[in-house]
């Protein structure tokens, strides 16, 4: 299919990868598992956005991580960043996952526990308004807001990615992904409702680069955040209200190795 591609075939074989990769049986090795042990919405917004957020390497070790994490939260975790004591950040002193250590991890929590006594969901920190194309003014706003408390150290700005420095912003769009997109097949959560799935801004990780590039989706030489954008202006072509369904695919290809068949 690498050749000149018919863009309906092109819509089916992708809706046929989206179908096989979007169920339950992707949650395991993938994660999103994480967030998915918990029902609460804080705890799924607080989970899914160290899992996120730590989610480079392999995945296996990006579980492993995310798991140890929870478990110094006592599987709580908006009960913990809401309650905790100084006492109680102690066994996050020796927390690392490849340049994510104790000090990003320490401002996160505390960035959360700010947040969450003014605010019931970590969504009013991404403020994207409903006309807005895409979800590029909240990914912004995240950002600032993420950043607004006194004194934060500058190293962590390297794990929180904005637009306005020209990142695709692969983790947090996933993130995003995973709270707003809803379906039936519950691999995604849909637990935010002001933010629409047509917004959402398909991850550009390296995966889904090689794939996409492959499938001619892109044609940006360089990968920043207006070649997510080319993607996904793309991927609307398919399905203008939920393109970010394609992302299960074009991952899905990129691990089953399709690029080098």
């Amino acid at each position: 299919m690498a050749r000149r591609i018919d863009p309906k075939e092109l819509k089916e074989f992708l809706d046929e990868k989206v179908a096989k990769y979007n169920q339950p049986g992707f949650i395991a090795d993938d994660p999103v598992s994480i967030p998915h042990r918990f029902t609460k919405k804080q705890d799924i917004e607080i989970a899914g956005l160290f899992a996120a957020t730590l989610a480079w390497g392999q995945r296996k070790t990006i579980i492993r991580k995310c798991s140890e994490l929870m478990d110094r939260m006592d599987n709580e975790p908006h009960a913990f960043v809401t309650n905790h004591s100084d006492n109680d950040l102690k066994p996050f002193l020796d927390f690392k996952h490849r340049t994510f250590n104790a000090t990003d991890t320490l401002y996160f929590i505390e960035f959360l526990r700010s947040f969450y006594k003014k605010h019931k969901s970590l969504e009013d920190a991404f403020l994207v308004p409903s006309w807005d194309r895409t979800v590029e003014n909240g990914l912004i706003a995240f950002h600032n807001i993420f950043f607004g408390l006194p004194d934060f150290p500058t190293r962590t700005k390297k794990h929180v990615a904005t637009p306005a420095r020209g990142s695709t912003c692969k983790r947090l769009v996933m993130y995003l992904r995973w709270m707003v997109r809803q379906d039936n097949n519950g691999v995604d959560f849909g637990i935010w409702k002001n933010i629409s799935p047509s917004q959402l801004v398909c991850p550009c990780d390296l995966h889904v680069d090689r794939v996409a590039r492959k499938l001619k989706l892109i044609k940006r030489k360089q990968t920043d955040w207006q070649t997510a954008l080319e993607l996904t202006d793309q991927l609307r072509k398919f399905d203008g209200n939920d393109p970010v369904k394609y992302d299960f695919a074009l991952f899905g290809l990129g691990i089953e190795g399709w690029t080098n068949a």
